[in-house]
């Protein structure tokens, strides 16, 4: 997986959100917001490769969480990234 060219995490009045570039990206019916994990998730795998198990990896390494949560918080994460249209 990698997340589409023309998305940028950006850090607005303390709020994580993601900024559509491009005309094929805009979609102004939500507002994509990510929690600290998910933030720092984003910036480490921008512009990879990845896989659920090298997200699974980075919760771990940085944050003290049981593998089986780690698991499941980047199921919910993945779906999310999925159905705003972040991933290819």
């Amino acid at each position: 997986m990698k997340i589409k060219k023309g998305f940028e995490l950006r850090n607005v009045c303390g709020e994580n959100i993601i900024i559509a570039h491009g005309v094929e990206n805009i979609d102004f019916t939500k507002v994509i917001t990510l929690n600290e994990s998910a933030a720092y998730i984003w910036k480490q795998v921008v512009g990879k490769d990845f896989n659920e198990q090298d997200m699974v990896q980075l919760l771990l390494d940085e944050y003290e969480v049981e593998a089986s949560q780690a698991k499941e918080d980047v199921k919910q994460l993945l779906a999310s990234w999925m159905e705003a249209g972040f991933i290819e």
